[in-house]
């Protein structure tokens, strides 16, 4: 009788690990990301006069504004400030992301994360 998919008699109680070893890697992935959200990073714009606090779910949680940033002739710099400092803010969350769950993908591929 010809073998099922070229398995030999051993591969079920590796494929046994490999499950186990999955469910233990999904299980330390969703810690992680627990983790993750109670986060919080602080990003600046202007040499400090905007700052922007945000959660490691990607939420603002605070935004402070110095009074010398505030131009009534200048709305526009203004808002740019904000804008680099929120988009700052949200790039650290995900370079600290990127960083908890390459512990558990290190060795699994590049493209592990993105299916």
């Amino acid at each position: 009788m010809a073998k099922r998919g070229g398995f030999s008699g051993g591969m079920p109680g590796n494929m046994n690990n490999l499950m186990k070893q999955a469910q233990r890697m999904q299980h330390q992935m969703e810690e992680a990301s627990k983790e993750m959200e109670g986060k919080e990073v602080t990003a600046t714009a202007g040499g400090g006069v905007i700052e922007v606090t945000a959660t490691g779910k990607k939420e603002i949680k605070k935004i402070t504004i110095s009074p010398d940033a505030v131009d009534p002739e200048d709305v526009e710099t203004l808002e740019d400030l904000v804008m680099a400092a929120v988009n700052e803010a949200l790039r650290k969350v995900d370079e600290i992301s990127q960083d908890s769950m390459s512990k558990f993908t290190g060795g699994l591929g590049g493209g592990m994360l993105g299916m």
